[in-house]
């Protein structure tokens, strides 16, 4: 499953109201990190579809989302467990490192 682009409008009934843990990715098209870390979150979109639901945010074009929850930089990346965000983390990492992250906040 690849990752799914997510606006203000559809943030709450694709995160919030989820059955499944969901990892929010806030970026934006300028942001190079942002850039990097693309590829290991839709690699692990496919891997571990079905455990967790990997959701993208691009803050330009949906600033409210990320207003509500404090983003001050990016790629930050959350995870929300039944509505509420359980972790959280800032900056690029490489794909194992954001994949041991999720597992251990899933």
């Amino acid at each position: 499953m690849a990752t799914v682009a997510v606006t203000d409008a559809t943030f709450d009934a694709e995160v919030r109201q989820s059955d499944i843990p969901v990892v929010v990715d806030f970026w934006a098209e300028w942001c190079g990190p942002c850039k990097q870390i693309g590829p290991a979150l839709e690699e692990l979109s496919d891997e571990m579809n079905g455990k967790v639901k990997i959701v993208k945010v691009n803050i330009d074009d949906n600033p409210n989302s990320p207003a509500q929850l404090g983003v001050r930089g990016i790629p930050a990346l959350f995870v929300f467990k039944g509505g509420e965000v359980v972790s959280n983390k800032a900056g690029a990492a490489p794909k194992a490192a954001i994949q041991g992250w999720i597992e251990d906040s899933i």
